[in-house]
């Protein structure tokens, strides 16, 4: 009978793998490592400009950092990449050399064809269980954006909007997000 290896590899064995080949994006999935296509045209749009509308609130009101598909550590054996991530100032210190570590305060991810269910069953799960106290999910296709926030364990609904609506969700609530502005359809609002 042939031997089977069911080592899991670590968070720390996965981040001394080094850089993604090119074309793919890797991340550790309770101790697999899981592969996934490069972005289409349509999420890097949306990454772009959500990041220029939170970086100039963040950066302005000087409340944190925020970051863009950098190595996160959930725990021993999960490694994820949230397209966008925000660590309140308080909590800078969890920022690695490598990877974060830590879970961030704001995960947001931008659905792709391939990811609906990932970023809406998976991850949703997993950033849950590590804590990361607001989740959002925003929908190239649907023309949609949907906030969570984390309340005793739970992930509860914190807002949605669609199409050129103008939302707030924590933990920016004084901050006016224009969808209309980050589809790639439709810029000029």
């Amino acid at each position: 009978m042939p031997i089977i290896n069911t080592t899991k590899m670590t968070a720390q064995q996965f981040l001394m793998l080094g850089e993604d080949p090119p074309g793919v994006k890797l991340e550790l999935v309770d101790g697999e490592v899981a592969v996934s296509p490069s972005p289409i045209p349509e999420h890097s749009t949306v990454v772009i400009h959500l990041i220029m509308i939170l970086g100039n609130h963040i950066h302005a009101n000087a409340l944190g950092e925020l970051h863009q598909d950098v190595d996160t550590i959930l725990n021993r054996f999960t490694v994820r990449r949230p397209d966008v991530l925000y660590f309140s100032k308080s909590r800078t210190h969890l920022i690695g050399k490598k990877a974060m570590e830590g879970p961030p305060d704001l995960a947001v991810e931008v659905i792709s064809p391939s990811s609906i269910e990932i970023d809406r069953q998976d991850k949703f799960a997993e950033y849950r269980q590590a804590g990361v106290a607001h989740y959002w999910i925003i929908d190239p296709g649907q023309r949609s954006a949907d906030a969570w926030s984390l309340v005793d364990g739970v992930y509860e609904p914190a807002g949605s909007g669609k199409d050129a609506d103008v939302v707030r969700f924590a933990p920016f609530a004084d901050l006016d997000i224009p969808l209309g502005r980050m589809w790639r359809w439709d810029r000029t609002k």
